[in-house]
């Protein structure tokens, strides 16, 4: 009876615990929640992200072309997209359909390579990888990349990102840092219904459409885009998003600066790209030529939203190049590439997730920006020369001579100098405490504006392209027409745009930061031998002591 009974005991036990797991997989079913325990919250998904996701009404499909045979490193990086992913589909209610895919596994040699030009015309870069494996030295072309099909659109993601001035584990590691954003930002491109309107201020000599034509096509992937010409206008700029102010090289009236001012007072974004001077490169030969200031008359709208441009240039040892003709060899030209310090290339960004992790960008001819007190404005510096930067202030003569000697270090003691400011707060307007130009009226002024966002960057040139040297076609941003490279000037500025007319805040998931813990090899070699001890002897003692006690337990159990 005593074994009969302790048998049902057990089934009872066993019952109980079977109806209690399966209550409680009945309330997680219904009552869902997700504890990140990492000190970053490297597993957790944002608000706006997952807002996003609750509101997709169509099946996604994520095909990632990073699978097969890969590095550590890489395969670090794929197991962190797949780990996002995985959280996608977790909150969102429609099919999302995650795939892995070897590019290279193509049954020929044939197949491969147009697989690989299929996906490059698509959009995706392809990367080379040398690695060893086993002490085995290998090769291969990987497209750390995704294609997401959403409503009957497709859309191509590189996901390798990251400043090339950093090493290859640091890039990987801000390229994880990246993909929620990444992720996010492409479904709600194709996820979109209501596209932004983005503004084109013309009037002031901006650069032509040629100039423009890598800005414009940047801009409409995303948004609306359209030209407004200040001069003629005559009523309030109302039913746009974003206005940019692209190189103007004329002054801006009383009643066209009332009109910017009043766009930003009522809640509208404004990004400035002004030149503080002007340089004529045809005349710098021989003992160079004198840069003059532009007179835009915008100085006194930028100082009252808390920044002023200064009429000087930044030079910086970390620069571009520059052509020039360094003699002839018959009747051709011959062209040599030499380090121009009046082109900038920037790698030093401030702490906004709009620059977080962004690669090298070439800036031309850049001046330096001040902040002044502006009551409720945040002056947040996005873009910084390097340590050794120059400046030079008006007059600035710029000669080609510049080049012929060694720049030397000891010249270029100006430290970090910043040239791009993001402005955040309430601003006040130009015409508070005074009456507005002539045809508008004192009493549908707005003196203090709802709370916005203005950009000013002390650079024209960073929205312009350059001219292809063989057709004359244009270039896209931040292509350098000579040595064909290609810095981040487009990404920057898609950023830029991005934050300034995004009401979701997706570009905050940017911020995400996924910290490296690298072991200190020292202490590891130091202490490897007390480590080994501890994972490998003392769980088999313990395990062997808890045997002895419980054998003596039963014993003692039985004798009674």
């Amino acid at each position: 009876m005593r074994k009969s009974g302790y048998r049902l005991g057990l089934w009872l036990h066993l019952g109980i615990g079977v109806l209690i797991i399966v209550l409680l997989f009945q309330i997680a079913d219904r009552y869902r929640f997700r504890l990140d325990m990492t000190e970053e919250n490297r597993y957790s998904i944002s608000d706006p992200t997952r807002n996003l996701l609750k509101r997709l009404d169509a099946d996604v499909i994520v095909e990632v072309y990073l699978a097969g045979e890969l590095p550590a490193n890489f395969i670090r990086f794929q197991k962190s997209i797949r780990e996002l992913l995985e959280e996608f589909a977790i909150y969102t209610d429609v099919n999302f359909d995650v795939k892995f895919v070897d590019p290279g596994e193509a049954a020929s040699t044939r197949a491969r390579n147009q697989y690989f030009q299929g996906l490059i015309n698509q959009g995706l870069q392809p990367t080379n990888l040398n690695y060893t494996i086993d002490g085995k030295s290998t090769q291969k072309l990987i497209f750390p990349g995704a294609i997401i099909s959403y409503g009957g659109r497709e859309l191509a993601l590189n996901l390798l990102k990251g400043n090339r001035a950093s090493g290859p584990e640091e890039i990987i590691n801000q390229s994880i840092e990246g993909l929620e954003y990444e992720f996010a930002n492409a479904l709600q491109q194709l996820a979109g219904t209501g596209r932004k309107r983005v503004g084109l201020i013309t009037g002031h000599n901006e650069p032509d459409t040629s100039q423009l034509a890598g800005l414009n096509n940047l801009v409409l992937t995303k948004y609306d885009l359209f030209r407004v010409n200040l001069p003629t206008r005559t009523t309030p700029i109302t039913g746009y998003d974003l206005l940019l102010v692209t190189k103007p090289t004329t002054a801006f009236s009383d009643r066209e600066k009332y009109l910017l001012d009043q766009f930003v007072m009522k809640g509208g974004s404004v990004a400035f790209f002004l030149d503080a001077l002007s340089v004529n490169m045809d005349s710098a030969a021989g003992d160079g030529t004198v840069a003059i200031p532009y007179d835009t008359r915008l100085a006194d709208l930028l100082f009252k939203y808390g920044v002023r441009i200064n009429q000087n240039y930044v030079a910086d040892l970390n620069c571009g190049d520059f052509p020039v003709v360094a003699g002839n060899l018959g009747d051709q030209a011959q062209i040599r590439m030499l380090p121009w310090p009046y082109f900038p290339i920037i790698t030093n960004y401030g702490k906004h997730p709009v620059v977080k992790n962004m690669d090298a960008v070439m800036i031309r001819f850049a001046s330096t920006i001040d902040t002044v007190k502006a009551v409720g404005v945040e002056k947040i510096p996005l873009l910084m020369t390097s340590a050794h930067s120059k400046v030079m202030g008006a007059p600035v003569t710029v000669s080609f001579n510049d080049l012929q000697s060694d720049l030397m270090p000891e010249k270029f003691q100006s430290g970090p100098r910043t040239v791009g400011y993001l402005l955040e707060g309430t601003f006040t307007s130009l015409y508070k405490n005074r009456f507005p130009p002539q045809g508008f009226k004192k009493e549908e002024m707005v003196e203090d504006g709802v709370k916005n966002k203005v950009v000013v960057i002390a650079d024209g040139d960073l929205v312009r392209n350059e001219l292809s040297l063989e057709d004359g076609k244009p270039l896209p941003l931040g292509v350098e027409p000579y040595s064909q490279k290609t810095y981040a000037n487009e990404a920057m500025l898609m950023n830029l745009i991005d934050y300034l007319v995004d009401e979701d805040g997706l570009v905050e998931t940017r911020a995400k930061e996924v910290k490296i813990r690298p072991l200190d090899k020292v202490k590891v070699k130091q202490e490897r031998t007390k480590w080994q001890v501890i994972n490998l002897v003392i769980p088999i003692v313990l395990l062997l002591l808890f045997g002895v006690l419980k054998m003596i337990w039963r014993k003692r159990r039985n004798k009674y």
